[in-house]
């Protein structure tokens, strides 16, 4: 277990989020758990009594995340680690092109994780001390047909993390974006996905994967796997339909 003291997760209430914040709770760790279903946050909170602090926020609302971001780490007294896990996949069908379900995927995948990772990169940076995950997605790899922009939104939040790792890197500050495969959480339980990894099991490889920065797969087999995918031409990876 990763040896954190003060942590944010943001997307708490469920999936890996609350995978994240039930692990660093055990083992000592004081943190906040911030997200929407606040009744979600407070079982939490039941149950690691005196570890977990319910916070309750929508992700859209970015211009309370300065202050807020303030106050939770006055509450925990100092911070160690921030955890972006908040994230939307509405259904799309493959001939629908619908600029709400757009919307909500950029602004809770992608403009949201910006909000609160600007707080910690600041924070960490004048601290010289602490790290940053972001959960991503091998979905970002490459523009599939089936979701052009939640792809599109773990593309950006990819390249913004690789951006902080290049301005943090020399501050001492991790800035980790880990890539899950198909595991098992209520955004995908539609999919019906096969072999998906349990939360509990990716939490702890992610916590594992956030003592290194860079981009990290849960899975060797992923790694390799996703390395020849992004080398496919467009072209041919087009007429593969994968």
């Amino acid at each position: 277990m990763a040896p954190y003291k003060h942590a944010i997760v943001i997307g708490a209430s469920s999936g890996i989020g609350a995978e994240i914040t039930r692990q660093l709770a055990s083992s000592g760790c004081r943190v906040a758990a911030v997200a929407r279903r606040i009744d979600r946050l407070e079982q939490l909170a039941e149950e690691h009594k005196g570890n977990v602090l319910p916070v309750e926020h929508d992700v859209r609302n970015y211009y309370a995340v300065p202050e807020l971001f303030q106050q939770i780490t006055q509450r925990l007294n100092g911070l160690d680690l921030v955890v972006y896990a908040a994230g939307v996949m509405p259904e799309v069908g493959l001939h629908e092109y619908c600029f709400e379900k757009d919307r909500a995927m950029v602004e809770v995948n992608f403009l949201a994780a910006i909000a609160w990772m600007n707080e910690a990169a600041s924070r960490f940076e004048n601290t010289k001390h602490g790290t940053i995950v972001a959960i991503g997605s091998v979905a970002g790899d490459r523009g599939r047909a089936g979701q052009p922009v939640y792809n599109a939104t773990k593309a950006g939040l990819t390249t913004y993390m690789e951006a902080l790792r290049n301005r943090l890197g020399s501050y001492g500050v991790r800035v980790v974006t880990v890539k899950p495969g198909p595991t098992q959480t209520e955004m995908t339980e539609k999919l019906h996905l096969k072999g998906a990894m349990a939360p509990s099991t990716a939490a702890s490889l992610i916590l594992a994967k956030s003592q290194s920065s860079g981009e990290h797969y849960l899975k060797p087999t992923h790694a390799v796997a996703f390395a020849i995918i992004r080398a496919i031409p467009s072209w041919l990876f087009q007429k593969l339909k994968i």
